[in-house]
């Protein structure tokens, strides 16, 4: 959703996002007809081999992480563009490349953090998914867990085929996601594709959560300029920032409570820190419990990745199973730098308490 000063959500968008949220089932209908099409026009769709999955909380290098390795030949990831007509990928973009009106100049994000993008930018879509088949997914009063026992197969027939038809319209081999909610849903992922790998990254919970705050306030302030803005991210499955912010549940009620709670109160510092604590309290418990989820994740520090580009990049490739040059690496490399468009505005007694509040939780996380 890109935009100039302002966030824009234009009438035609909010139309077209409107239309895509009617009928759900319609729709779901409509990509098992797409994809019997598919399979039966060609042969069959490509096999799922080795996916990828970036996932953590926002604001913490999850989009520059995407960026880079949506640049590998290999990978095949969703678009600006797929965007609203999720279930039926091949159909929309089929319209899509016969309405655009050609290459469209890129533009700063609506988060106004320096990345810049167009219609064909790397981007998280698959939420849009995941809520069909998981209404209460986004419903801080429940567990938002969804672990390795968990069943739903409507969702994971659905799920794969998506995944294949994304393959093959972008003439990929390994299907490459940002998914930031798939932070409580690893083991689950992991049970249906016991090949893939994880990259979560884990920002410095100071800046994170200054960051945090101020994406929150940015939204905010949209949100109530015009409607449009916060309709369109709730129906595209962000539920980070603005009016409709809801927490993740990751199993603990108490905890997302107390997150609310803070919140309600306006000691949003205090908020995010619980709520960071909780988060990645749950991804360290997760891997704790799991070998296999141990060697399928890499944890990666996005300050690090900052300052030691080439030596993470060369880890998260490797971690991957993707070739990288030297030459490939050396470019991307040169792209990364410490964020410095802004200052946090934190007090000394807001910065005390996140350090409180985090450690034990960056702790166990081994950093």
């Amino acid at each position: 959703m890109p935009g100039k000063g302002e966030i824009e959500v234009s009438g035609g968008l909010d139309l077209l996002v409107r239309l895509s949220g009617l009928m759900p089932g319609v729709w779901k209908k409509l990509g098992d007809m797409e994809t019997r099409m598919e399979e039966g026009a060609e042969g069959e769709l490509p096999r799922i081999n080795r996916p990828l999955w970036v996932t953590g909380l926002a604001r913490s290098g999850s989009t520059i992480l995407l960026e880079l390795l949506s640049e590998h030949p290999d990978t095949a990831t969703h678009k600006y563009r797929d965007f609203p007509f999720l279930m039926t990928p091949v159909w929309w973009n089929s319209f899509y490349d016969r309405a655009s009106g050609g290459n469209v100049s890129p533009e700063e994000r609506a988060h106004k953090d320096r990345i810049m993008v167009t219609p064909e930018s790397p981007e998280a879509m698959e939420e849009v998914l995941w809520m069909h088949f998981f209404p209460s997914c986004h419903n801080p009063a429940f567990s938002n867990v969804i672990s390795a026992n968990e069943s739903n197969p409507a969702f994971e027939s659905f799920y794969c085929d998506h995944i294949r038809k994304i393959l093959k319209l972008r003439g990929g081999l390994r299907y490459l996601s940002k998914a930031n909610y798939n932070v409580t849903r690893l083991s689950y992922l992991l049970k249906l594709f016991p090949d893939a790998r994880f990259i979560v990254p884990v920002r410095e919970p100071v800046m994170h959560i200054a960051s945090l705050m101020k994406q929150h306030g940015l939204f905010l302030r949209e949100g109530r300029r015009d409607r449009r803005v916060t309709e369109h991210l709730k129906r595209s499955g962000h539920y980070e920032f603005g009016q409709h912010r809801a927490p993740v549940n990751p199993g603990n009620e108490e905890i997302t409570g107390r997150v609310m709670d803070c919140w309600a109160d306006g000691k949003e510092a205090e908020g995010w820190a619980e709520y960071w604590a909780a988060i990645y309290g749950h991804v360290a418990a997760d891997i704790d419990r799991s070998n296999a989820l141990k060697e399928a994740v890499c944890l990666v520090s996005y300050e690090t990745l900052c300052s030691e580009p080439r030596a993470t990049l060369e880890r998260i490739y490797s971690h991957c199973g993707l070739d990288a040059s030297g030459e490939f690496l050396d470019r991307q490399s040169a792209r990364l730098s410490p964020p410095g468009y802004y200052q946090p505005s934190l007090s000394a007694e807001e910065v005390r308490l996140i350090k409180e509040i985090t450690s034990p939780a960056l702790d166990s996380l081994g950093f």
